[in-house]
């Protein structure tokens, strides 16, 4: 590997073990084995070098856990063992999850990290309805990726606060599948919630 690669492995190592807003630039050149300088000559500073590391991360996390899987389940015992999925994923990936809330905060003061956290989220939205309507995503209606990419996307940022903050007791795919199912019926049939 070139310095470049090694300093995205170093600032990877060091998102896992420090998270994003404790990790210096000496902590990722002695990850990488290479000098401080190296950090602003390939990629300009510190936060420039950990938000590559940080959405190089996010966009393996998005690759590997997949969406709505088996057959011959309901389309609702499929959603639920997704989710069971993701809120395992959530555990085991504490580090990154960690790290991209701590890079959330940091945005507020960092209106480039913002934009370029803004321009993922608006990326996502038509993916995750493609991959719950089960279409390619050149198929998404702007209304579905506004809608059903927006709820899921608000879903999974609360189910991941909830499993970092209270693994033992954080909502399982059931849980989340019968409380959507709960949710609609209110607002459809106007229910009183109260």
């Amino acid at each position: 590997m070139g310095n470049r690669e090694d300093l995205l492995a170093g600032a990877r190592r060091c998102l896992e073990e420090k998270g994003y807003l404790r990790t210096t630039v000496r902590d990722i050149a002695t990850a990488a084995h290479v000098s401080m300088a190296a950090i602003g000559y390939h990629f300009g500073s510190r936060e420039a070098l950990l938000n590559q590391a940080l959405f190089a991360a996010l966009d393996e996390w998005s690759g590997a856990v997949g969406g709505l899987a088996g057959e011959g389940e309901s389309p609702e015992e499929r959603y639920a063992d997704m989710w069971d999925r993701k809120v395992r994923n959530f555990g085991e990936l504490r580090w990154l999850w960690i790290a991209n809330v701590e890079a959330f905060v940091h945005a507020q003061s960092s209106p480039e990290l913002l934009a370029a956290l803004a321009a993922g989220q608006r990326a996502a939205r038509p993916q995750l309805a493609a991959l719950l309507r089960g279409v390619p995503e050149a198929e998404v209606a702007a209304s579905d990726a506004r809608g059903i990419g927006s709820v899921q996307m608000a879903l999974m940022t609360g189910v991941m606060v909830q499993a970092l903050t209270d693994p033992e007791h954080a909502p399982t795919g059931r849980d989340i599948a019968s409380g959507l199912r709960e949710l609609a019926d209110l607002v459809e049939n106007g229910k009183d919630a109260g």
